[in-house]
């Protein structure tokens, strides 16, 4: 095994593992989503006169729908299929008026899931000084062979990593770093729960760290579920792959950037 991984497996089993990763994931749930009231009026009206169409067309102008269907991303895709399908329409409205107003605002102002917020996280907490390098803008990143961070958004992580480092798979990166005249590139994930989706992400980070051809090491940075010691599918994946490549925490990857 990696011993990167080891460490990271160590440290998520040993020690105030969630209490530390907090500092880069901070994971505050956001408040509830704000609402058009002048959009939520309509609402209302259309829901007393039972008015299908108007309802309908209401709520898809909302940034969350109130009810999960398979249906519903089609319609906010095409408006006018609206009235070309009575059938649906009937269908969907019927479990709304089935909630009741109160459901209705209540699922439509939940908040933001945890997942979809994290995703910023760790680059905030990489570009602000926690790894010690010197955090510097793209034309100075580009333009210098200093130890430092490179601080961009995607596009910009993209485009160096093309033009510099023979990185051309599609998927972006979370982080670009130099220190000694190397460079050290990878994706960052917080693994929340095993299955699904978060499987697939691991996958994602795999594809990304097995690259071949590219001037630079990429490691994949991940926290999260994989560390638990068991007999998950992620668990047993991430101990195959840290045979070859390099997977770790976030709270050892400071002191593995300064090995390089």
């Amino acid at each position: 095994m990696n011993r990167w991984t080891e460490l990271s497996i160590e440290f998520a089993n040993q020690r105030n593992y969630l209490d530390e990763l907090f500092k880069v994931y901070p994971t505050i749930p956001e408040g509830i989503r704000d609402i058009d009231k002048a959009i939520w009026k309509r609402i209302e009206t259309a829901y007393e006169k039972r008015d299908d169409i108007e309802l309908i067309s209401n709520l898809l102008r909302l940034k969350l729908f109130p009810i999960k269907d398979s249906y519903v991303a089609y319609l906010k895709r095409d408006p006018s299929a609206i009235k070309r399908n009575p059938l649906t329409i009937s269908r969907l409205c019927g479990r709304l008026y089935e909630m009741g107003l109160d459901k209705i605002f209540d699922r439509c102002t939940e908040p933001k899931e945890t997942n979809r917020q994290i995703g910023p996280m760790f680059r905030n907490w990489f570009t602000s000084g926690a790894i010690g390098l010197k955090v510097m803008h793209f034309s100075q990143f580009s333009s210098s062979d200093e130890n430092g961070i490179l601080n961009g958004g995607d596009a910009e992580l993209m485009s160096f990593a093309k033009t510099h480092l023979n990185y051309n798979h599609p998927k972006g990166l979370d982080f670009i770093c130099r220190i000694n005249k190397k460079y050290v590139i990878g994706e960052a994930k917080f693994l929340t729960d095993f299955g699904g989706h978060q499987n697939a992400q691991f996958n994602d980070a795999m594809r990304v760290v097995t690259q071949k051809g590219v001037n630079a090491i990429i490691i994949a940075v991940l926290d999260g579920v994989l560390y638990i010691k068991g007999k998950s599918k992620m668990h047993k994946d991430l101990l195959h792959y840290s045979q070859n490549y390099n997977i770790m925490s976030a709270l050892v990857l400071r002191e593995y950037i300064y090995q390089v």
